[in-house]
């Protein structure tokens, strides 16, 4: 028998049979990694199975290439972040729903691990959020291998006047450089390179981050469609007053 313990945000929850569910958890050191857990459809387990949820697991297997069963202990829930605020509860769906879309599975990633929960203990403080949550996307870009280099110029090397953003390479381009490929570019928001931070500017950046999701990262992943819930978080953060 094969047994760890470990912690981390709940990502995801799925019905198992009657009476189990199969949860995703992205975990410290084991990366995001699933597991049955027996009676989790009953009202006392299910409530401590929200996503976002900061839990301690216990992971069992005959062998490590099972699925696995695992015990939950709730360390702290996030619920009263999101509750009341429509932009935090679309930001906490579109996290979970990102990372259990891209992660490998049982692939530990410490860096991006530590900033996610970072980022979740933010949910409900606006004036910083956005932001973070912009940082976070480009730290997963790079942690997957489809990071974005705004540095210097690709042509030139100079990092001077950087305005836009190949959308084949990730690698930023200079407004003199862009020449007649201007219009297949992409806009170098300045909140990608920690400038000039306004909700508009990080919207723009946003949509950077986004074409590398739909167009880079998610072919590389198969035949499956980038998690609506990130739209939803766009249109909500869009429609914030």
């Amino acid at each position: 028998m094969i047994e760890w313990r470990d912690e981390g945000p709940l990502i995801a929850v799925r019905k198992h049979g009657e009476t189990s569910v199969i949860i995703e958890v992205f975990t410290a050191e084991h990366g995001r990694h699933a597991g049955v857990v027996r009676g989790g459809t009953s009202r006392k387990v299910s409530a401590s199975l929200q996503p976002g949820t900061q839990i301690e697991i216990t992971w069992k297997a005959r062998l490590e290439d099972h699925l696995g069963s695992i015990t939950v202990e709730p360390q702290r829930s996030r619920a009263a972040q999101v509750m009341q605020d429509r932009v935090a509860l679309a930001g906490l769906n579109a996290v979970c729903a990102i990372l259990s879309f891209s992660l490998p599975e049982r692939e530990p990633h410490p860096a991006l691990y530590a900033r996610t929960v970072a980022l979740l203990d933010l949910l409900g403080q606006g004036d910083v959020w956005p932001l973070a949550y912009l940082q976070w996307e480009m730290a997963l870009l790079d942690e997957l291998g489809f990071g974005l280099d705004l540095s210097a110029c690709a042509v030139t090397g100079t990092n001077a006047d950087l305005c836009f953003v190949s959308p084949r390479t990730g690698r930023a381009v200079s407004r003199e450089n862009a020449g007649p490929w201007v219009d297949r570019l992409l806009p170098l928001s300045p909140a990608l390179i920690g400038r000039d931070i306004t909700d508009e500017n990080i919207l723009q950046g946003l949509k950077t981050t986004g074409h590398f999701f739909e167009n880079h990262l998610a072919p590389s992943l198969g035949d499956r469609k980038f998690p609506a819930s990130r739209a939803r978080l766009l249109d909500a953060l869009n429609r914030q007053p």
